[in-house]
């Protein structure tokens, strides 16, 4: 989004701010964007998906696929099999995700080695203080 391109108006903000609100009600949460991320390799079944984000609970996962498959971001394929087979893949409109996923990836990366520097430099001051 460029700053510089939005009008300055009341109703100009008020359109932004319900377009960044209606964005993070569909991927709102600590699980709806890694679980997506998780599927950028390609399609996995269930116990795959709990694996990969690890602390997630079965019940809480189940929600949020439901949620992502009612928001188009997910299919969900069961195949007639013993036991059933159900697999969970990425819809081409998750896609349009792609850069807010990279977007964040980014800025998490960075984030953390801030948050690295900022602990390392407090500990020094800590040293100093002691001495």
């Amino acid at each position: 989004m460029d700053h510089k391109n939005i009008p300055h108006s009341k109703e100009a903000c008020k359109a932004s701010v319900n377009a960044v609100r209606d964005a993070l009600y569909v991927v709102n949460g600590k699980w709806k964007l890694p679980m997506l991320v998780s599927l950028i390799n390609g399609p996995k079944r269930f116990k795959e998906l709990q694996r990969d984000l690890e602390d997630i609970t079965p019940k809480v996962l189940s929600k949020e696929l439901r949620d992502l498959e009612l928001n188009g971001f997910v299919t969900r394929t069961v195949y007639d099999t013993t036991p059933v087979t159900v697999i969970y893949e990425r819809t081409d409109y998750a896609n349009s995700l792609s850069k807010v996923i990279s977007e964040l990836h980014d800025w998490g990366m960075k984030h953390r080695e801030h948050i690295k520097q900022m602990s390392r430099a407090e500990a020094e001051a800590r040293k100093a203080v002691a001495v």
